[in-house]
């Protein structure tokens, strides 16, 4: 995933479309809350907090301490003073912060080899405004809910620079999974896709964060869409949102499957593994094919960050087919992000695109609940048991007993889902 450097190299994008004045939302739908008239600006020259009890002096943040492509190894928790924002900023207090493939790419130090630790960790989250700078408040209030990406975001408590940061209606895990996933799904497909009505589309990795937005979308231009995934649960759930053919590939040989089934080619294919799923995508190509390289996280644990890859024969197989293999990173198309992240809104609130959200509620040790629990949901992404984007609740000791109820929601939807498999499994395997 290219999320990381948006942090570095995709403030514009974020800018345009979180730098108008209050009432002035860019994203279409999104309506945000009245503003409270700040009467006396006497203290506020630099740093307004309403109600000021309610921000603790000190909260706990994770902070990389070593360059490592392991998380546990390289990330340590840490207790410091809560942030003080300036005149153009925003501390948002986090309610939910998302986690990523790319994690480890950013604690291994491999998106900029100038930065030494100590630094920041995550990127990617939303809450409410609790403190904001007199510039800031031109455009937010204290209340307000907004999601961000930056540097930072495994923290109870974020700065974040006003004009960098989204106004949502609500604060739900579901709007995280639009920042980065959805739009890198829904911008690679429109600019590199080229998708036609009636071609077959294959998206390897389709239960993850943004291989869900990929079947989504794909299905919606029309297309026959295959999927991939580990479970019959995912399974399942690739069915419920539109994918045709979903394989399971821990009980189908998938090479085989697409060559039997798919004997002309896929037209266009969405690939995040690497490897030699990459090499499988190549050779599956039909004539004048798309092959969409976002991602190879089969190859972010290891030592250089790369699959191995048998490439010797890739000229010839694009020109015996008028082939192509097209990169995508999302910082290179920030002029599409706002219409990009306008649409997603406008369907996830009339109910045509699902936002699946995977909280750790079925996980072995339970939700993924307060910044501790950030490292088993790095775990658990990469031991692939996510359905959705994986996504952590931060609980900071002055919310405590408010806790939203949104995952619990995706939870139950999930605990149906797998129940209904497990009695599909029981028609179609009977002891």
């Amino acid at each position: 995933m290219s999320s990381l450097l948006l942090v570095r190299n995709g403030r514009r994008a974020i800018s345009v479309i979180g730098g108008g004045r209050r009432g002035t939302n860019a994203l279409s739908g999104v309506h945000p809350a009245a503003r409270r008239t700040i009467i006396d600006l006497s203290y506020s020259a630099h740093f307004m907090d309403f109600q000021g009890s309610s921000i603790p002096s000190s909260m706990k943040k994770l902070m990389v301490n070593k360059l490592s492509p392991n998380f546990r190894e390289a990330v340590a928790m840490q207790t410091v003073a809560v942030p003080t924002p300036g005149d153009a900023d925003l501390l948002v207090r986090n309610r939910f912060v998302g986690v990523n493939a790319s994690d480890i790419n950013y604690t291994s130090g491999r998106y900029d080899p100038s930065v030494k630790p100590p630094f920041d960790a995550g990127f990617e989250g939303i809450g409410e405004v609790v403190g904001l700078g007199l510039s800031a408040s031109s455009r937010f209030t204290i209340g307000d809910t907004v999601a961000y990406f930056t540097s930072g975001a495994f923290s109870e408590y974020t700065v974040v620079k006003a004009k960098e940061s989204i106004p949502v209606p609500a604060v739900k895990p579901e709007f995280l999974t639009l920042l980065v996933s959805g739009a890198t799904a829904y911008i690679a497909l429109k600019r590199l896709g080229d998708l036609k009505e009636g071609e077959t589309v294959l998206v390897t990795a389709a239960a993850g964060g943004t291989g869900q937005f990929a079947v989504q979308f794909a299905k919606q231009a029309g297309c026959h869409v295959i999927g991939t995934c580990s479970s019959n649960e995912k399974a399942g759930f690739l069915k419920s949102i539109g994918c045709d053919r979903p394989i399971n590939y821990t009980s189908e040989d998938l090479a085989k499957t697409l060559k039997k089934e798919y004997p002309k080619g896929i037209d266009v294919v969405y690939e995040s593994v690497g490897g030699s799923v990459l090499e499988l995508a190549v050779k599956s190509l039909a004539t004048k094919g798309r092959l969409i390289v976002i991602g190879f996280i089969s190859g972010y644990q290891s030592a250089s960050g790369f699959p191995p890859f048998r490439g010797d024969t890739l000229p010839v197989r694009l020109l015996q087919k008028s082939a192509s293999v097209r990169g995508f990173f999302l910082p290179h198309f920030f002029s599409d992000y706002r219409e990009a992240l306008g649409s997603m809104m406008q369907m996830f609130a009339k109910g045509t695109l699902q936002c699946e959200v995977d909280c750790g509620d079925l996980s072995e040790e339970g939700k993924f609940e307060g910044l501790e629990s950030v490292f088993r949901a790095v775990d658990f992404m990469y031991a692939g048991k996510n359905l959705g984007k994986v996504v952590v609740e931060v609980i900071p000791p002055a919310v405590s007993n408010s806790v939203t109820p949104a995952c619990k929601a995706a939870t139950f939807t999930r605990r149906c889902r797998k129940s209904e498999t497990h009695q599909a499994e029981a028609v179609f395997n009977p002891q």
